[in-house]
């Protein structure tokens, strides 16, 4: 609630949790390290595996493809067989696609097991976050801080490990996250009870009903062309950046942790003083700008550009999945499925698209084009502000009511 202090060491403090909130914390950070653990060795993984900067970034595209689809399965799936079967689940395949991907041979193989991979993430992610609320002491607020900062963590640690790990082989990163995941399994497993299931089961078109309200629709729909301007920066600007794996995981790392910073602590100060809709609009257009610098200046421009784009995206991050789980009467695991179906669409379609548009005009014209779908997601946003609201009132921070919860699906 406003002006409390989830990191006070009373009942409802972060750091109060049981074993089971910690067990899925923990592996919620190695889920969402999984996104990023390939930028630094996207360069080794297309030489060691002769293939072009496209190609490789269909790492990404079919990873994300999948896991916009199985948005619409993992309520079906976490209704019927409960929390606790499902994130073993989405473990157990990322286990597998992991161990699996770092054993390829050809890029094609590499892509399809990425796409394994994706699925797995997919039924854990969506779960993790309904999972650690439902078991986190103290009420929700302590526990949704602790699953965004796991969010943070595993954004800014993907690169750093797979930068490390990958200096020896492109291969260990994939190795190294199957063994984490592991891990995670084993601790889920030991400390992580089953909890009580929904009274009404989900069914496969209730997160695509939602959509059917005008707000949930819009910030859906922003979203998707924010997503594309952050999933260029993502799997584009390493082949831009050209960089050893060392040196690419430190700018990554960088801009994980400006992530984690702005997402966790900046984004909600903000919201409160300025509302969610004011904050979202002027960051989506900082991060236009930001791109259009990156894509014209020089390689240590490009570099401190690159990091500071952590910044929007954090806060960007944390105010989208606020606004689309506060702004609907839908139940929030459905209202977060019918969003992530939509955004993840574009996650899937930047990586693939931003290589070849360069391959048709030249280095900057990507930047240029996901600047542009950031202008159009603050465009979105201005436009459908009326919708964008709950209750008739201008939104107030969603973080700090029962309604603000915040998921990456990131």
């Amino acid at each position: 609630m406003p002006g409390e202090d989830p990191f006070d060491q009373g009942a409802g403090s972060i750091l109060r949790q049981p074993k089971a909130v910690w067990a899925t914390a923990g592996a919620s950070v190695v889920a969402f390290m999984g996104i990023g653990l390939v930028d630094p060795i996207l360069p080794s993984i297309a030489k060691g595996l002769e293939a072009t900067p496209s190609q490789v970034s269909l790492l990404f595209t079919s990873y994300f493809l999948i896991t916009a689809v199985a948005m619409l399965v993992t309520g079906f799936v976490s209704s019927r067989i409960g929390g606790r079967k499902t994130l073993l689940a989405g473990l157990a395949l990322v286990v597998v696609f992991a161990a699996l991907s770092g054993t390829s041979s050809s890029v094609g193989e590499l892509v399809g097991f990425r796409a394994g991979w994706g699925l797995g993430n997919a039924l854990f992610v969506s779960t993790a976050l309904a999972v650690i609320v439902g078991a986190a002491a103290g009420g929700s607020s302590a526990a949704i801080l602790l699953y965004e900062s796991a969010l943070g963590l595993g954004m800014a640690c993907g690169p750093l490990v797979g930068a490390l790990l990958g200096d020896a082989s492109w291969r260990y990163p994939f190795f190294g996250t199957a063994a984490l995941m592991a891990i995670g399994f084993i601790c889920i497993t030991a400390f992580l009870t089953e909890q009580p299931r929904p009274a009404r089961k989900t069914s496969l078109l209730d997160p695509i009903k939602a959509l059917g309200h005008g707000g949930l629709a819009s910030v859906a729909t922003s979203a998707f062309f924010y997503n594309y301007s952050f999933f260029t920066i993502l799997a584009f600007t390493p082949f831009v950046l050209n960089m050893t794996p060392y040196k690419s995981g430190a700018v990554f790392f960088a801009w994980g942790l400006l992530l984690a910073v702005f997402s966790v602590l900046v984004a909600p100060r903000l919201q409160e003083r300025f509302g969610s809709l004011k904050v979202l609009g002027a960051s989506l257009v900082l991060l236009a700008a930001d791109l259009l610098v990156l894509g014209y200046g020089d390689h240590t421009t490009a570099i401190v550009c690159t990091i500071v784009s952590g910044a929007f995206i954090g806060m960007n991050n944390t105010v989208y999945t606020e606004l689309a789980l506060g702004v609907s009467d839908a139940p929030r695991p459905v209202a977060s499925a019918g969003y992530n179906f939509v955004r993840w669409f574009a996650a899937a379609a930047a990586p693939y698209l931003a290589p070849k548009i360069e391959e048709w005009s030249n280095i900057h014209i990507p930047f240029v084009v996901a600047a542009v779908t950031a202008v159009v997601g603050a465009v979105v946003v201005w436009i459908r502000r009326s919708a964008l609201t709950h209750e008739a009132a201008e939104l107030e921070p969603v973080h700090a009511t029962e309604d603000g919860v915040t998921v990456f699906a990131d």
